[in-house]
């Protein structure tokens, strides 16, 4: 990383693995420090930084926002910023950039992957298969004519909405941030989605109203056969809740990308034959992965020259 640059440029250190493109453009305009192989380079560089850029490996706490002592911006490669203490950022004036529409895409095809796998179960089949076994029976389901509910209805869930209605789904949602929904689809209670949604897919921040917000008692009103997916964040779904409902019957099946404990310790839940799981890869494309990474740089470059960024999840910071 770096490049032939003057050292009054300022000092951007890259905590995690970003695109190649990315850092080029952003060596161009600044001084940059790879902190990639640890904890040790991010300790000798971050004292000196401007701007620290970060995916969701690096956990930014206040302790580490207090080390950076030069720090203007903190730029988070993606859309969450469940790693960063936005309010020890806000506290010291440091906006706090993402790239929210970055993973748009990739994750909403997630969306349709998992289900699709799930109700072919998939996650049984291909095993099978590549083991030598011919196990054609099975109890696969149609998409057609079913319907999906989404809990949170942002842009991810819009686009993989708009890819379900392709395989003939019905859709609707439960958002209460939403007065109106903004492609048409009913909005209606979380009681009311629940008991009628073949399929819940979830799309909320994890916070702590959302927290097992898929609990035993919203599992139950869920109809029986249901499908249950969340490539969203882990904590949104009871797993032990989860695993019940799926060994009684009730659900016929979920597909997860997030989990409560990453990577993940539940053996019994990764290892069930209704269950297809995929190690939290929603924004893991390459087409994702450049969008984020040019998008943060962009970001922070805006304010390290002063100006103004569109996407700054503390808009209320004031530098000193």
């Amino acid at each position: 990383m770096g490049g032939n640059v003057s050292v009054a440029q300022p000092l951007a250190v890259v905590a995690d693995p970003l695109d190649k493109e990315a850092v080029a453009e952003l060596s161009r305009h600044a001084r940059v420090a790879d902190a990639t192989s640890g904890k040790e380079a991010l300790e000798r560089d971050l004292p000196s930084a401007q701007a620290l850029l970060v995916r969701s490996r690096t956990k930014v706490d206040a302790a580490m926002i207090s080390r950076g002592e030069k720090l203007t911006v903190i730029g988070r490669a993606g859309v969450g910023v469940d790693n960063i203490d936005v309010a020890a950022a806000t506290k010291r004036g440091i906006p706090v950039v993402n790239a929210p529409a970055a993973a748009t895409t990739s994750v909403a095809e997630l969306v349709v992957g998992l289900l699709v796998a799930v109700a072919r179960d998939l996650g049984s089949q291909v095993p099978s298969l590549k083991k030598g076994e011919w196990k054609k029976a099975g109890n696969g389901l149609e998409l057609a004519g079913r319907t999906v509910g989404f809990i949170g209805y942002g842009r991810i869930a819009r686009e993989a909405g708009n890819r379900l209605k392709a395989f003939g789904m019905k859709v609707q949602a439960y958002d209460p941030y939403l007065t109106k929904s903004p492609d048409g689809a009913p909005l209606l209670s979380l009681e009311e989605l629940l008991a009628s949604s073949q399929v819940v897919s979830l799309h909320t921040p994890l916070t702590p109203e959302t927290k097992n917000l898929l609990n035993a008692g919203n599992l139950s009103r869920l109809p029986k056969g249901a499908i249950v997916l969340n490539v969203a964040r882990g904590g949104l779904v009871d797993e032990a809740a989860l695993l019940a409902a799926l060994e009684s019957g009730h659900l016929a099946g979920a597909g997860l990308d997030v989990f409560e404990e990453e990577p993940p310790k539940n053996a019994q839940l990764l290892a069930h034959p209704k269950v297809v799981v995929t190690p939290h890869i929603g924004a893991s494309t390459h087409e994702a992965q450049a969008r984020a990474g040019s998008v943060t740089v962009e970001q922070v470059l805006k304010v390290l020259r002063g100006e103004t960024p569109e996407y700054c999840v503390n808009p209320e910071a004031r530098r000193t």
